[in-house]
């Protein structure tokens, strides 16, 4: 098989703020796998605070090649071998996502299909980014009827994240969910938490920071579902998961791609954990892999294709607030016509 990559910068609609950094563009390496004529696609979108970036992970895609060998379908075989060169998860999702496009071509069925799920997952939230009360809930009012859940960025540092909750709830009945990007100490977030009970708030995700040792007790304590992202990564991370959160958050590109994130997703419920499947800022690639497995889950935050300025590949289709993997074979993506026309 044979792989090439390309780095693509894509551009937000808008600046897009959270706790600990505002983007205005973000950097994404796409990848093609060849073989026997066909060819897969797939997308790394690394972060810097997992220590991934794109040149790291086009490093890695240049070891990565004489690893694949000949056959798409040994999957597991391309994953053992493929875990001796270490980090990397973002650029080992796009391997994963290109594999499973090829397979999926080569069988004539879609992902979702290949790997015996239903099509159709549960609503994608829409993320309202960090910003003050007043103008969270003028971009909340901006939305109107196309998501049928909100997510609202929080962790300023302030003092009025209960407000900014506060604000949005008075222009919208729509479900809340709030994500803090592990900007709280113990003692906010136990009164914090406490507030948000009352305003109908779905579930907290990473209110503290990775690996924070009042994570049980916040779990005990309260009210509202608490879900962790940056303490998950790959399926080692889910046992311990459980005696903090009562939920966990699973991304492609931080565990490597559609295998593992399975694989962390049965984990999670023969725990007890509620399933919610996120993304970064990505491409149509990354969504509509990731929108394959979506009906494993019971939160979906897919929208990191939705906060382009120009997404420059289709392949999954948003309606009536659902993100829809395409019934073509594969993953279903293509390049779209500004770049092909």
């Amino acid at each position: 098989m044979k792989l090439t990559h390309r780095t693509v910068t894509l551009a937000l609609r808008e600046p897009f703020s959270i706790s600990r950094s505002t983007d205005k563009t973000v950097d994404s390496v796409f990848i093609e796998i060849e073989h026997d004529g066909l060819i897969g696609y797939g997308e790394a979108s690394p972060q810097e605070h997992y220590g991934e970036s794109v040149e790291s992970a086009t490093a890695f895609l240049a070891d990565a090649e004489a690893l694949l060998w000949d056959d798409p379908f040994a999957l597991d075989e391309i994953e053992a071998r493929l875990a001796s060169l270490s980090g990397e998860h973002a650029a080992k999702a796009a391997i994963d996502m290109a594999l499973h496009d090829l397979c999926g071509k080569l069988a004539g069925v879609p992902v979702w299909r290949l790997l015996g799920l239903r099509r159709v997952g549960p609503p994608t939230s829409w993320t309202i980014w960090l910003g003050d009360p007043d103008d969270m809930a003028r971009r909340t009012e901006r939305v109107g009827d196309r998501f049928q859940r909100l997510k609202l960025k929080l962790g300023a540092g302030d003092g009025l994240d209960v407000e900014r909750v506060r604000a949005v709830r008075g222009v919208t009945a729509l479900p809340l969910q709030v994500d803090v990007n592990e900007a709280w100490e113990l003692d906010e977030a136990l009164e914090n938490v406490l507030a948000l009970g009352g305003l109908g708030v779905q579930y907290v995700e990473q209110p503290l920071r990775a690996g924070h040792d009042g994570g049980a007790r916040l779990k005990q304590e309260s009210p509202v579902p608490i879900y962790v992202d940056e303490d998950v990564h790959t399926l080692q991370d889910v046992t311990a998961a459980a005696e903090r959160a009562h939920g966990v958050n699973l991304k492609l590109a931080k565990s490597g791609g559609i295998r593992e994130a399975v694989r962390m997703a049965y984990a999670a419920k023969a725990l007890g954990l509620g399933v919610m499947l996120g993304c970064m800022v990505e491409s149509s690639v990354g969504i509509a892999a990731a929108a394959q497995m979506a009906s494993l889950c019971d939160h979906v935050d897919l929208d990191g294709n939705l906060l382009l300025g120009d997404d420059p590949w289709t392949g999954v289709d948003f309606v009536d607030g659902v993100q829809i993997p395409s019934d073509q074979p594969g993953l279903g993506v293509h390049e779209a016509l500004s770049r092909t026309g």
